[in-house]
């Protein structure tokens, strides 16, 4: 059986306030050409198909849009619900659209039954582990604590007693979880329960493959463990990721063979370092041009409209930062004010927040607008005579 393992599309979701629905539908027509052109038997879909609990309708539309063409591909699809989405809503209707070939498991009380499909070489059993939140099955299931390990042990027994019962049946288990060996980034939402997150490879031993979502790298565990991280980047810590799927062929005694292919990148990321002026000037950024940057200047003196002056070569810039502090800042307020006028008080403070004093016509518009903030005793009589001629 040819599997094709993706996960946590986060349909919906932003990158630094601009909108991905466009390159996540891209990654949608590169999924249903790789189900065609690699003759994909299977798609398993493990958790973060939405990025929030109540999904706008737009990424509703393209989920809805995708899982009917995979419905109507050569492929079946499982898909299992992640810690971002809603179970009673990407689950609703689950077992009606059941008879499309698309499968949604999103309640734990289903864990343990499987996902039944066959191919030339017999039965294989899928197992779609919904996102299991330890406070939420703790007391149904009687578990011993309340963490991630307890809540996937217990579930990895109810899918050991199922296998149990069918010899010779080949098994997937999908699962929404930090395992440990993998490395996670910025953009994953903690799902730590008192501190502890981490679940163990072996809770999955025995298993021909695991098809695990949550952290957006791909990751190799085991040979018959992996992640297959997000098709798209969601932050700047993600700048050096391969972004795709695993391919996997399930061979008929429950061999596996993974191939990672690799998802198109609609804008590439890149993270800089240097003065402003070396932003702007060195060829070697050519290639980031058209690319998502995050810059961090080394300027001693902070420069003016640095985020303006980048965007002049690189007009996908988003993020800006600084590698030294503000200066002057966390000085106490007494030293600053004592003794000064408050026309003195607005230009330095200029100073050192920037690291240089302001320019002639700044100090011009500082001075204007001090004065505009004083009492003005003409306007205040006028102000007091209108009150009393209204009594």
């Amino acid at each position: 059986m040819r599997i094709l393992h993706t996960s946590d599309w986060h349909l919906g979701r932003s990158f630094h306030r601009e909108g991905m629905l466009t390159h996540q539908a891209a990654f949608a027509d590169h999924l249903l050409e790789v189900v065609e052109a690699e003759r994909v038997d299977l798609v398993v879909v493990a958790g973060d198909v939405y990025d929030r609990a109540l999904p706008h309708v737009d990424a509703v539309r393209l989920a809805d849009d995708i899982l009917v063409r995979l419905a109507r591909s050569r492929a079946r699809v499982v898909v299992s619900s992640g810690n971002h989405d809603s179970a009673q809503r990407l689950g609703f209707s689950s077992r009606l659209i059941d008879a499309s070939g698309v499968f949604i498991r999103a309640d734990p009380a289903g864990v343990g039954t499987p996902v039944l499909l066959d191919d030339e070489h017999g039965p294989v059993a899928v197992h779609a582990l919904p996102y299991l939140d330890p406070h939420a099955v703790a007391d149904p299931w009687g578990l011993p604590r309340r963490s991630h390990e307890a809540a996937l042990t217990e579930a990895m027994r109810r899918v050991h007693a199922d296998l149990d019962t069918r010899f010779g049946t080949r098994s997937v288990v999908l699962a929404h979880a930090f395992v440990n060996g993998a490395q996670p980034s910025d953009s994953e939402r903690d799902i730590s329960v008192g501190g502890v997150s981490m679940v163990p490879t072996s809770v999955f031993d025995g298993i021909d493959y695991v098809a695990l979502g949550h952290l957006h790298g791909r990751h190799t565990l085991t040979e018959r463990a992996r992640y297959s991280g997000s098709p798209l980047a969601y932050s700047f810590s993600e700048a050096d990721h391969r972004k795709g799927s695993w391919l996997v062929d399930l061979g008929p005694q429950g061999e596996v063979r993974a191939e990672f292919l690799d998802a198109p990148v609609p804008r590439p990321l890149a993270r800089l370092t240097g003065t402003l002026e070396e932003l702007l000037t060195d060829a070697r950024h050519r290639r980031h041009e058209s690319s998502w940057v995050q810059a961090t200047l080394t300027d001693e003196v902070r420069p003016l409209q640095a985020m303006d002056r980048l965007r002049r070569r690189f007009p996908h810039a988003l993020v800006l930062g600084f590698s030294t502090p503000a200066p002057g800042l966390g000085a106490a307020p007494a030293t600053r004010t004592s003794g000064r006028t408050d026309h003195d008080i607005a230009s330095e403070f200029v100073r050192e927040l920037r690291g240089s004093a302001p320019t002639e016509d700044e100090r011009a518009l500082l001075d204007a607008a001090v004065d505009a903030c004083c009492d003005d005793r003409d306007l205040d009589r006028a102000v007091a005579e209108r009150a009393v001629a209204s009594r």
